[in-house]
């Protein structure tokens, strides 16, 4: 190579294919290290606390459980403490519903005759609003009090997937793609649905191929048979079909981008929760969001859309209450938005960061490894955030709190 060819200025194209190429390669060989291939995220065990709330039950009843031979034999430690694994939790739920007194509530919170799936869609136009870490921890809530959920990954940045220990460049599973997808390679969406590491959550993952979704739809409606691409807002709706009686609810991660991909999961949707961080240009960003959304919304609605949510909330995330700012952010939101916003806000903690470096969630993270006082704040924000969630879908099937 002459010294020309060695001083030629790479062009960005160049550039950038080789970097991310080396990023990629430096990547896998950390995930290889860390998550190989065949690998599979376990759970950690729950105290008898946590156990105790995920079932509705005072800790005294599930100790008495425990004590009078009834139901599951948890885990006893050093000091008499007791831990539960995920799978017992949903034992010991059935066996309440089983054996609970007939005036109770049912322990088994699953679908009843007329009740709808539920599908919320987790929005937000801005990155770095924390919809992905919403989307995950609403799910995993949701499961582990007992409801079948979906999560479905609609991002092509697969986040997502990547925290419920997919790998898409790794692991080669099938996406979401494949069941919305125009041509005849189309699958069923029961084929694409993965399980996690929590009983009653399933995932769909994403992948970059999602993207392909965004310029395959105007093709498809240019098509000699455009029907398909114009209504395109259906795809998802009738992908879930196929597993409505499987489920009771369906998260979806939406991407970051108002694209078809987002308008897709709206119009599939029951209920949209949209993350907010309390700052000036991310409540800039949301306003054209907003602006943009309802006049697409129109559009759709009048082709034959039908968009009609039993609810819709906005959700701070990442809140600071000390950081001045924000909290005149937040109050001026709630002089607007009151009646749609969350009474909960999910606090901005660093458990919550440090326990994604290992590609876990506050409900699967050791809490030996963290600030102990941290970890709790966080769980008590994010629980009292997915509580309300959860009331909030019951709300919708007609169920008194």
């Amino acid at each position: 190579m002459n010294i020309a060819a060695l001083t030629k200025k790479a062009s960005f194209d160049d550039t950038i294919l080789a970097q991310g190429r080396e990023i990629s390669r430096k990547l896998n060989m950390l995930r290889m290290e860390t998550f190989p291939p065949n690998a599979r995220k376990t759970l950690r065990q729950f105290s008898l606390a946590e156990a105790a709330h995920f079932l509705g039950v005072s800790t005294s009843n599930l100790k008495k459980l425990h004590l009078e031979g009834k139901a599951v034999e948890p885990t006893i430690h050093s000091g008499g403490r007791r831990t539960y694994s995920a799978e017992q939790i949903m034992q010991l739920r059935q066996w309440l519903d089983r054996n609970g007194r007939a005036d109770v509530k049912k322990y088994v919170p699953h679908r009843r005759s007329g009740e709808k799936l539920q599908i919320v869609a987790v929005v937000n136009f801005k990155g770095g609003s924390g919809k992905t870490t919403t989307a995950a921890h609403l799910a995993q809530h949701l499961a582990l009090t007992g409801h079948r959920v979906l999560a479905l990954d609609l991002d092509p940045q697969a986040s997502l997937s990547a925290l419920y220990g997919i790998q898409p460049e790794l692991d080669q599973n099938p996406s979401i793609y494949e069941a919305i997808r125009y041509d005849d390679e189309r699958k069923a969406v029961s084929e694409v649905i993965l399980p996690t590491n929590i009983p009653g959550l399933d995932v769909i993952p994403a992948s970059l191929e999602l993207q392909e979704y965004e310029y395959d739809t105007p093709l498809a409606m240019q098509s000699k048979n455009p029907i398909e691409g114009k209504t395109f807002w259906n795809r998802i709706e009738k992908a879930l079909k196929e597993v409505d009686d499987r489920y009771d609810i369906v998260i979806i991660d939406c991407p970051p981008q108002l694209g078809y991909l987002t308008l897709t999961a709206l119009a599939a949707a029951t209920a949209v929760l949209i993350t907010v961080h309390p700052q000036m240009l991310d409540l800039m960003s949301m306003s054209q969001f907003l602006l943009m959304l309802g006049d697409i919304l129109k559009t759709v609605n009048a082709a034959g859309g039908d968009v009609d949510l039993d609810w819709f909330r906005y959700l701070i995330t990442r809140y600071e209450p000390t950081d001045i700012p924000q909290a005149q952010m937040m109050g001026f939101m709630q002089s607007m938005l009151a009646p749609q916003m969350l009474k909960n806000q999910m606090l901005k903690s660093t458990a919550i960061s440090d326990a994604g470096l290992t590609k876990q969630t506050l409900y699967e993270v050791e809490k030996s490894g963290m600030n102990r006082h941290t970890y709790e704040r966080a769980m008590e924000s994010m629980e009292a955030v997915n509580s309300e969630v959860r009331d909030l879908i019951h709300e919708a099937w007609g169920r008194m709190k």
